[in-house]
């Protein structure tokens, strides 16, 4: 018998969210509406879509064609002044000057003990300008917190800006059409400015999924349904729809979600994030004595296959088990794979399991269930 999505997930019938001022709508919202969005959740105090036709069609379609994401909760955080490199380097390893004028660093952002408070992507704006495209986690305080304790000439503040993301196998396409093919060359966490409606507009080679794409972020809401509707009109060949960021498929491309797989107890080392902690050169962050203690963690994320049913949505924190009965560690995102034909999952696993390849055992909400754990992820 073939095995599908858990039936048990039905939008129809669960909870509606009440409209509240503390949950904001974005310029997009309506366009997510006309294409039939399920589900939503809140990220940063905004809605973002979370299904669409149903999980399994969305993550075939975005694996298949090319999608429109609402992606206006990645709020940016502008940190404008001379002080600003310096701001970036106190909360982060990584070696923040390198940045190229027209690059993106993904980067760990971290307390004066190294534990994890975001995990951004930075866009370099300029000489004394970025913009922190943050995680959910209220960030904005934080910076102006140091910048005050610091005594730095810097601004802080969340800029007006709302990213659009197009991805899929066929963004590439879509995006050439309506804005050359020279943009489309662009190399990844690069990004190039484009014209749109006589305004200038950043358009990066990034996104959350492993089928590549770009984020258009978008100065203001005059223009987020214009670009919009461009876009969809200029695709309707390619199958382009509405789209969100795909639990299963970004599960499969091993991509860690803050507040799921990453959070406040963690540090870089934890979560596979040392490669990002430049020690040699970031000497001025708060936390760079307290990470070179850190460096060889006791616990470390995995990936696992877990054997059954198609394991349901859920509030994760399920335990792992060794053999006989030992906890180690916990399962903190899975969901079942459609084209791997296995429950797929992210943990956190500590010493002495961590062994590639070894069997161990998932307390799931289906019951006890055998799984393999792997270093790598599957895409």
């Amino acid at each position: 018998m073939k095995k599908e999505l858990n039936p048990n997930w039905d939008t129809s019938t669960h909870p509606a969210l009440f409209p509240s001022i503390r949950v904001r709508r974005t310029p997009f919202s309506s366009r997510n509406e006309e294409f039939g969005v399920t589900a939503y959740t809140v990220y940063n105090h905004m809605l973002i879509p979370r299904v669409f036709r149903s999980l399994k069609e969305d993550y075939e379609h975005l694996k298949s064609a090319v999608q429109l994401w609402d992606v206006s909760c990645e709020r940016q955080i502008e940190l404008v002044g001379p002080d600003a490199l310096r701001l970036l380097q106190l909360t982060t390893p990584r070696d923040m000057s390198r940045m190229a004028d027209d690059q993106c660093f993904y980067i760990p952002v971290v307390d004066e003990k190294g534990r994890m408070l975001n995990d951004p992507v930075v866009i370099k704006r300029g000489h004394q300008r970025y913009w922190v495209s943050i995680a959910d986690m209220d960030m904005l305080l934080y910076y102006r917190g140091l910048a005050t304790g610091f005594q730095l000439e810097v601004d802080v503040f969340e800029a007006d800006v709302y990213p659009l993301a197009v991805q899929g196998p066929r963004a590439d396409e879509l995006v050439s059409r309506v804005f050359g093919a020279e943009l489309a060359s662009v190399k990844f966490f690069r990004y190039r400015t484009v014209t749109f409606q006589g305004k200038e507009m950043v358009v990066a080679k990034s996104g959350a999924s492993h089928q590549g794409g770009f984020e258009f972020y978008v100065e203001g809401e005059d223009a987020c349904i214009p670009l919009w509707d461009t876009l969809f009109e200029a695709g309707q060949d390619l199958d382009v729809y509405a789209g969100c960021p795909s639990d299963i498929e970004r599960i499969e491309a091993g991509f860690l979600s803050y507040g799921s797989d990453i959070t406040l107890e963690n540090t870089p080392f934890e979560v596979g994030l040392g490669n990002f902690c430049e020690l040699e050169t970031s000497k001025d962050c708060l936390a760079h004595s307290a990470l070179v203690a850190q460096q060889n963690p006791t616990r470390q994320i995995r990936y696992f296959e877990i054997d059954g049913e198609p394991l349901p949505p859920a509030d994760y924190r399920w335990p792992i088990e060794s053999p006989d009965g030992t906890e180690a560690g916990f399962i903190s995102s899975a969901s079942w794979s459609p084209d791997f034909g296995f429950n797929v999952a992210i943990g956190m696993v500590t010493e002495p399991f961590l062994i590639n390849g070894g069997e161990i055992f998932v307390q799931t909400p289906l019951g006890k269930a055998a799984a393999r754990m792997r270093e790598k992820a599957w895409i």
